[in-house]
Order: C-alpha cells, then structure tokens, then sequence
C-alpha cells in the first residue's frame, strides 16, 4: 500500500484498517464497528478508512446518521444519503436504470440486501466498495436493521461495512446484534483509547503535555478545544474567556449538539455548569429556578443523549466530560451566569460548605456584587484552604480581593483596614511563588515595602521573608541576602525564645539562600539557633527549621551530627501530612538533599518523590525542580538512565518556566550525564557541549547549582578523552584544593583528578589528589559510597605506579561497596577500569569474571558507553596479539544499522530501539533484518554472540 497517514497514539487502529483494506484487495469483505466516546476520534478513522480505500481504487459510499422525526423522516435514511452522494465513476458500466438506487420504499429487507450488494459489485468495477457509516447511534430502525442483514453477508463480498457509534447512545438491540457478530468473528471492533502522553507530545509539543492529558482525559477534541483556548494549566479551566474565537470553532460539534436542546434541559445543563462537577439534582434544580420534578425530567433527557452521567451510588452527576461544562459556562450570558453563582453561593452558605467551594461562585459575584465585603471574605478563605493543592487558583482569588479591597483612608479603622489589605497581599505573593510566577509576587511585595505606613513591623518582616524566597528563585542572590540582613543582623544574639513566626519564616528563606549559595557554613549556628528558639506550640516551624540544621550539617560535611539529626528530622516529616510537613514547602527537598549527601539514598528518594507527588499540576513549580534535580542524581546512580533523563528534562522546563537559570543549567548538566553513559562513544561531543551549555547557564560563583554542574562538566571532560581539560575544569572551577565546592562531592571529585592525572602522566598530582580523596572521605566519616571514591582514587594511582595488586584490590572495595549501594554504573565503570591489574595480579581467566559481571551490570542499566568499553577490554584481555584480533563485525553495515545493531545486541527491544531512536519500530526491524542478512545470523542471540556485548556505551578508556 501507499504511505498510511499518521494519526497521533493510533498505531494499532490504524493497522486494523489497513488489514480491512487489504483484505478487501483480496476479494474478502469485513465489518468495521468503531466505538467510543464523542471526540474519541471515530470520524477520523473513518475518513482515513476513506482515504485507504480510495487509494486502492475502491467505491465509497458515505454518509452520517443525523436524529431525526416528523415529515423529514424516511427509512433507510443513512443509507440513502450514502448511496446519493456516492457518483458511480464516469468509466464504469452503469445502467443508467440503476442511478435511482435500490428500490428503498417498496423492496423487503434481504431484497434491499441483495440491491445493495448488486449495485456496489456494478459500481466498484471489480476493486470493492466500502459503505462508511457515521454517527450510527442516530439511525433510524430501519437502517439499523438494515445494518444487521448486511453484516451478515460481507464476509463473502468484496464490501467493508465501516460503523461508528457511541455506545452510550445506541439503540440495545443494535448492540445486542453488534456484540453477536463480534463474538462470532463476522465483526471487527476498534475501541479507540484515550490519547497517551506521548501522542500529546506529539500534537501540543513538549510544553504541558501532563496536564493537557488530565484536562483533556485522552479525548482528543477536549484536547483541541485546550489548545485553541490557549490551554494554560495554571488557569484553564477556570478561565477562558480570552480565547472565543479559536476555542468556539474548535468547540463547534458540540456547541452543536448544545444548542439542539429543549429550553428546559438547556437551562438545567448551564445551572450544572455553574456548580461544577459533581453536582446534585436538586442543586440544578435551585440555582435554575425550576421544580424537582421539571429538573428530573430535564436531567433525564440529558443522560438519554449522554450529556451528563451518574457519579456514583450517592445520586450527583457529572458531564461527559469535564470541558463540556468549561464550555457550557463560557458561553453562558454574563449577567444570566452572575445571577446563577449568586444563587449557588447562597445555597452554598446556607448549608455552610467549605471556603473553597464557597469561593468558586463568589469570583463571579464579586464583580457586581453592591456589598462586596462579604465575597471578599469568601475568597480570602478560600485562597487559605486552597493554597497548598492550588496555587494558581488562590492567586487569582487574592487578586479580586485586592482588586475590590478598599484602599487605607483616614480614621480609627484606617490601621486595621491597611493591615487586613497588607496580609492578603502577601498571601497572594505566596500563592504567586508556589503557582511558578516569581516575577509577579516580586513585584507585589515590593509595592508593598514602597508604600509607606502600610506595613506594621511583624508584616514588613514578612514581605521581607517573601522578597528573599523570590529573589533566590530568581538567581538574584546578591539582593536575596541584603534583603535578608536588614531583618538578620539587627536580631539580638542569642535569639529570644519563642522567636516569632514571620521571622523563624524569613531565618529559614536565608538559610535556604545560603544553602544554594554553597555557603551554609555561614548560617548553620543560627539554623541550629533558629530551631531550639521556635515556639514549642509551631510544630511546622521548628521541623522546618530542624531540616535546615540537618541539612547544614551535611552539606558541610558533618556526618557525624547530621545523620542522626536527618534520621530525627525524618520521622518529624513522615508524621506530618503533605500540606503540612515544615513550614515551607521546601522541606522535603531539603531533607532529601541531606539524606542524599548521608547517604539514606532510599529515604532521599522517597521523600524527594512524595514531595514531587504534592507539588503536582502546576503547584510549587520551584519546588518540583529542586525535588525532579535531585531524583535525577539517584537515578542515574540506579542506573536508571532514561527516568534521569527525563526528570533532567522537566526539572529543565519548570526552570525555565519560572526564570530560574541555575537550576535549568544544574538539569542540563544533569541530563548531559545521563546521555554521557546512556549513547555509543561516536556521541560523546554532544553530551560534552551538553554539559559545557549547563555550566555556563548556571550563575558563576561557589553555590550549589554552579558546583555540581562544575563537576559534571568535568567528568564528560575525562569520558570525552581530554583529562588535562577535567583537571583544569576542576581547578579552576573548585580551586587548588577543590576548597570551593561543597565537602560531600569532594571525595568522588578527587578521585576524578587523581584519574585524570594519571592519564596525563602527572604521577605526583594523582598521589596529591589520591591523598586528598582518602583525607576527605575520613573527614566524613568513611561512609560506604565515600570510601568507595577514596578507594577508586588509590586504585588510579597504585596503577599508574606499577602497583597492580594493590589497584586490584582496592578496585574490588569500590566494586562491592557500589553494588551494595545498588550503583550499577559506577560498579561496572570502576570493574571495567580494574581488568589490567587483576589480569596482572590474578591472570587473564581470573580477570574475565569480574569484567563479564560488569558488563552484565551495564547490559542490564542500558549504559552503552560501559557496554562497549567492556568490549574493548574483554578483547585486549582475550587477544594474543593485536594481528590476532578478529576483524570489526559491525564494518560492513552502514552507520544506523550499526546503531541499531549495537541496541539489539544490548537487549534492547524493537520498541526500546524506536523509542532511543526516535524511530517507528518497523523502521528499526527493517535495519535490524539488513543487519542479519550482512552479518550472517537469524536472531538476537546469535548477534550478541557474534558481536560480543555489545559496544555503544560510555566510561573512562581502558588503557
């Protein structure tokens, strides 16, 4: 067949089509039934089913079933269209008796059957026909009956019967007769499933793609209305009201059906579309003005045409689907909607529901209400309960009630009225940091700290508090810590006890600044401080302030106290809920970031994970990046390589979504790293600009972001085959004694100059930085990934000096101190850089054993780069001599049948091909079957038999 056209995330249905037509080409006839939902995407099936079938020179006879009654109707309606606007070929043999078509009055059904099968076989010309269906759920009982005989004789006509129904709709019977023909294989069911996120990649780009797959369900014209609304996640679909005309074109099939309502149903959907879902019947029935049982009968005309549907045992309902009743209410008369939320928040206040149900009805109040104080309180109230799970929605809220808030006037209520205004202004910078919007909580709390009187001396430390949050999101740490001091250095040391709130609040923002900065040194006494001042009531506080401590201890390298104090500040935060664990939402990155440093790698991911969790949907968008950062560090040590690059990817997103440069920078380095062990060799200048671009994103200086992507850099530098650059990359970058980068890194670090002093042939800097690696991994406390470093680093050295049995030996401590750790990369890189010196100190048989284990460890983690550096030592290890050594298997392929090759031989499935590739997979099996043909083999294992494991990975040459 010709090339099929793509349709995103309809692989499998779009190959059932093409079996249909290709059966037909056959002379075999089949029955089509596409099922799903509306927006499911059935008609574009259909119409690529069309475009199949016209292109095999098959006749195509469509049309759609529309609901129909009164004088209008006729049977067979469906099938009269379709045979109408079906022009027989102007080359064809066409009795001209037989334009009129089938006798569809006066003719019993089998006659019309047979009429039908006549008529096509007349106008196909041999090469089939295809009768196209749409919307059948609408058809009238004639048709449907008709579509029941009809399927009974396809299988032995060259005629494809194509149906598209919702389910939901269809009369029981027809199903009934579909489901038959289904189960005794006369009919072929295609169900298309909601769109993955890969397909909305695909259709909406990168960007949102998460949350365009929650609002949109996988429907794939709930997806277009998104997107021609301008789809913000942090908005829709709350507001939408910029977009009509984009989003009423692309809403049109159903504003469609919308407006084909009786009044009564129109009016009861639009009262639900003001609820919100779910709703109760009798809440439709109040907020529109109807009686229960003129609402009951409303709704029940609704469900028949599944416009809404139940909820559940407890009675409420819900639409079809959610944008429906976005959609529902956009398009509602403004003054009839206001009137609606009123009489929603009345009924809503009459039963005293929560805040933030309250708040949804009094946003469209506020605006004409002639009292607003009442609304506004509504709204504050609301931003308070909502603020944790829903930034974006408690910024809007705090916003109106700034908008409508009465301005300070003269007088005994002016303070208070000033005050009152003053607090929900910081609120809305909160809920403005959290929803990823630094930029405009910036500007908010500074207006506050410009206009004078305001601000009383509690809450002008709290803007304060605010303004250092976002000036360090922002990179702006120089004005971070002088807004900071004008509150920290005037605190009178010791701190009084208890120390107040907004300024244990502004303490830990500093200590945080400090923290990323790399130099928390200079804020751990007041942290420690900080946390014994709090008042024993502010449980959050003081855990939040205790986190900071901890994790100032272990960032400075003080083992010894932190991990007793993670250990304690962990059981604090798994007794607190999500909301609630510390005062800031910060916490639980920071408590993963200690664990990660005092190596409680399992609880680092845990609670780096269930802080990503609550943070989901838009919510804390700064705060997910520190949390998706750190997750890709472990995974990469867990080899798992394609999860660290994709949390690499979005941690690089969400920076740049919120104008956070060393942290988009830290992420690119980050998914250099990943790429650096994940591709073959040929792609390692990539991953090295990969890394250099992340360098030079970051802000220069010593703080976190800059000094691990400093170290990143530095390793791509020795993989790419350039120590002498990794050694000037750290020196200059960390200084003589790598003083300038934070104490946990500094043992894995030296290791790395020891290796690439070596390789430079610099004996005296390698024994210098194998010195100092040990030094640092004792100053720690020698925990097991420490030593391991230290042990890597004195392997480097002992030989380079000659000294294979003691290389060999300390090698194999790393090697079992990582797989303890559950590190597979480093084990097989650390493993692979071993062979010379155990083949020299236990001989060539003794080396392979632990070679094949590492090789394996890579296998099994995808590290293609370690895959093939294994090769090359497993080769050097078994050869005689270099004329000895077979010839490249791999020189008679092309470049991607080697790539391809290479991937299959690692284990790598067809599927996992494509998706490395960026490929389909029968491209890949098109390479792979050249691959055999050349190589002369029949299978995978046969290639990885021939190839040996197979090259393609990344690690330190093997000398």
């Amino acid at each position: 067949m010709s090339e099929v056209p793509a349709l995103a995330g309809r692989r499998e249905e779009i190959a059932t089509l093409t079996r249909a037509i290709e059966d037909l080409g056959a002379g075999r006839g089949t029955v089509l039934e596409v099922a799903g939902d509306p927006g499911i995407g059935k008609t574009a099936l259909l119409n690529l089913l069309a475009r199949l079938a016209a292109a095999r020179g098959a006749t195509v006879l469509r049309a759609r079933a529309r609901a129909r009654s009164g004088e209008g109707a006729k049977p067979y309606q469906v099938f009269r269209e379709a045979w109408q606007r079906s022009a027989p070929p102007t080359a064809a043999p066409y009795p001209p008796t037989a334009e009129a078509g089938p006798p569809w009055d006066t003719a019993a059904e089998h006659a019309l059957v047979r009429a039908l099968l006549d008529g096509c076989a007349r106008r196909d010309g041999g090469r089939g026909s295809v009768i196209v269906l749409d919307d059948l759920h609408h058809a009238d009982p004639a048709s449907a009956h008709l579509v029941e005989a009809l399927a009974e004789e396809c299988a032995a006509h060259p005629l494809v019967l194509a149906l598209a129904l919702r389910p939901r709709q269809t009369p029981p019977a027809l199903l009934a007769a579909l489901d038959d023909a289904s189960h005794t294989g006369r009919l072929v069911r295609v169900e298309p499933a909601p769109l993955d996120a890969a397909a909305i990649v695909s259709l909406a780009g990168r960007g949102p793609a998460e949350q365009l797959a929650a609002g949109s369900l996988g429907n794939p014209r709930a997806l277009r209305v998104l997107l021609a609304a301008g789809h913000d996640p942090d908005q829709w679909p709350a507001r939408s009201d910029a977009a009509a005309g984009p989003l009423l074109r692309a809403a049109a099939p159903v504003l469609a059906e919308l407006e084909a309502l009786p009044g009564d149903c129109a009016e009861v959907l639009a009262a639900a579309a003001v609820l919100g879902e779910p709703f109760r019947p009798s809440d439709a029935a109040h907020v529109a003005g109807y009686s229960g049982d003129r609402t009951a009968a409303a709704l029940g005309t609704l469900a028949a045409v599944d416009l809404i549907r139940s909820d559940g045992p407890a009675g409420t309902l819900v639409f079809r689907h959610p944008v429906l009743g976005h959609l529902l209410h956009h398009r509602m008369n403004p003054g009839l909607r206001h009137d609606a939320h009123h009489r929603a928040l009345d009924l809503l206040d009459a039963r005293g529901a929560a805040p933030a149900a309250r708040a949804r009805h009094a946003e469209h109040v506020l605006p004409a209400a002639a009292d607003p104080a009442q609304a506004i309180r509504v709204l504050a109230e609301g931003a308070a309960e909502v603020l944790a799970r829903e930034p974006a929605t408690a910024a809007r809220w705090l916003r109106l009630t700034l908008d409508y808030s009465p301005t300070a006037g003269a007088g005994a209520g002016a303070s208070a009225g000033a005050g009152a205004r003053a607090r929900l202004a910081l609120d809305c910078c909160r809920a403005l940091t959290a929803a990823g919007r630094p930029q405009e909580a910036r500007a908010l709390a500074h207006e506050l700290l410009r206009t004078p009187g305001v601000l009383p001396g509690r809450l002008r430390t709290e803007a304060l508090a605010v303004c250092v949050g976002v000036e360090r999101l922002l990179g702006r740490y120089e004005e971070a810590d002088a807004t900071a001091r004008t509150v920290v250095d005037a605190l009178a040391r010791p701190l009084s006890t208890p120390l107040p709130v907004e300024t244990a609040d502004l303490v830990f923002d500093y200590g945080l600044l400090h923290a990323l900065r790399g130099t928390a040194a200079e804020v751990r006494g007041l942290a420690h401080e900080a946390a014994r001042a709090v008042a024993g009531a502010d449980e959050d506080g003081r855990t939040a302030l205790g986190v900071l401590a901890a994790f100032c201890d272990s960032y400075v390298g003080d083992f010894t106290r932190a991990a007793p104090e993670v250990a304690r500040c962990a059981r604090l935060v798994d007794s607190r809920p999500d909301t609630v664990a510390g005062r800031a939402p910060e916490v639980l990155a920071l408590l993963g970031c200690a664990e990660l440093f005092v190596e409680r790698f399992a609880d680092a991911r845990r609670h780096l994970s269930r802080g990503l969790a609550s943070a989901g949907g838009g919510a804390h968008k700064h705060i997910a990046v520190n949390q998706l950062l750190g997750l890709s560090i472990l995974d990469q040590w867990a080899g798992r390589l394609d999860t660290a690059q994709h949390h690499a990817r979005e941690a690089e997103r969400l920076a740049g979504e919120i104008g956070a440069p060393d942290a988009a920078g830290l992420a690119i380095a980050l998914r250099s790293s990943a790429l650096l062990w994940a591709t073959p060799r040929r792609r390692t200048p990539e991953a090295v600009e990969l890394a250099e671009a992340g360098l030079r994103a970051t802000v220069p200086g010593t703080g976190w972001w800059a000094g691990s992507a400093l170290g990143l850099l530095a390793v791509a530098k020795l993989l790419g085959g350039d120590p002498a650059a990794c050694l000037r990359t750290l020196l200059e970058g960390g200084g003589e004694d790598l003083a300038l980068l934070q104490p946990p890194s500094r043992t894995s670090l030296f290791a790395l100059m020891t290796t690439a002093a070596a390789q430079c042939g610099d004996l005296a800097a390698a024994a210098s930085a194998a010195r100092a690696a040990d030094a640092a991994a004792a100053r720690l406390g020698r925990p097991a990934f420490q030593q391991a470093q230290a042990d890597r680093a004195g392997a480097a050295l002992a030989l380079a000096q000659g000294d294979p049995a003691r290389a060999a030996a300390l090698s194999l401590n790393a090697a079992r101190a990582f797989r303890a750790l559950r590190m597979p990369v480093l084990r097989a890189w650390t493993l692979i850089a071993a062979t010379p010196a155990l083949a020299a100190t236990h001989g060539t048989a003794a080396a392979l054993g632990p070679l094949d284990e590492a090789l394996e460890a890579a296998r099994e983690c995808g590290a293609l780069r370690l895959c093939e550096d294994g090769a090359r030592a497993r080769a050097a290890l078994t050869a005689a001599t270099p004329a000895s050594r077979p010839p490249d298997p791999l020189a008679a392929l092309s470049v991607r049948e080697r790539e391809v090759a290479e991937l299959a031989a690692a284990g790598l499935s067809s599927r996992q091909v494509a998706e490395r590739l960026v490929l389909s997979t029968r491209t890949i099996d098109t390479h792979l079957g050249n691959a055999y043909r050349k190589l002369g083999v029949s299978s995978r294992v046969a290639l990885t038999r021939l190839l040996g494991p197979p090259p393609g990975g990344l690690g330190t040459p093997v000398a």
